[in-house]
């Protein structure tokens, strides 16, 4: 079993420092070898049963792109209406919520929840920890694709069943996540909403109990 330096985890500590919700990328193209490795690193996460549930489908097509960034700004226009007045509604129009017209990958990613690796061991009383298994999938990619200088940005203003439709999945495939991979424009270790002033990050001592 190997050990980890003082240095190590030090860098350890400024990479998840620096892993941060990017949306604006450079246009320079990935090497094919670098996103098959970032997907490959990300299969490493822990999963439930050993099920392995997460399914990534590479949006390569630009008209399916171009489909899915229109959605996306619908999405964002009709959150906005609904959610936020005033003062509240400026700073939400201000914000960059995607960037699926303009990132180098875009990665779209499931649960398949009808997998039978693993045989349904642990998700029998709590079969939502497939899902979040393929959270953590998402998170170990998000670590490895900034260790690489890379950034990555999750889409959440879209519709399931939209993206669903338009990557003509299987119907146990739930959707998860659509994500942007790229060099960012202006990598910075403060959350961009946190920079636009809509929400700053608490001390994490306020989320911690005991009973």
């Amino acid at each position: 079993m190997p050990t980890f330096s003082p240095r190590f985890r030090e860098d350890l500590a400024a990479l998840l420092a620096w892993r941060r919700d990017v949306r604006h990328f450079r246009q320079d193209p990935l090497d094919e070898s670098l996103v098959a490795d970032l997907l490959a690193t990300a299969q490493l996460a822990p999963s439930v049963g050993n099920s392995q549930p997460w399914r990534f489908v590479r949006v390569r097509s630009p008209a399916l792109r171009e489909v899915l960034a229109a959605h996306a700004d619908a999405e964002v226009s009709r959150a906005g209406d609904t959610a936020y007045e005033g003062e509240r509604h400026a700073a939400y129009t201000a914000l960059k919520l995607h960037a699926l017209d303009h990132a180098p990958e875009v990665i779209a990613v499931f649960c398949d929840e009808a997998t039978p690796i693993g045989m349904g061991l642990g998700a029998a009383t709590m079969p939502q920890t497939r899902e979040w298994s393929v959270v953590m999938a998402i998170h170990t990619l998000w670590l490895a694709a900034r260790a690489q200088g890379l950034g990555l940005g999750w889409v959440s203003i879209v519709k399931p069943e939209t993206v669903t439709d338009l990557l003509e999945t299987p119907p146990s495939w739930r959707f998860v996540a659509l994500l942007c991979l790229g060099y960012p424009e202006e990598p910075d270790d403060v959350p961009e909403l946190e920079r636009k002033g809509w929400q700053a990050r608490l001390d994490g001592h306020a989320h911690v109990s005991a009973r």
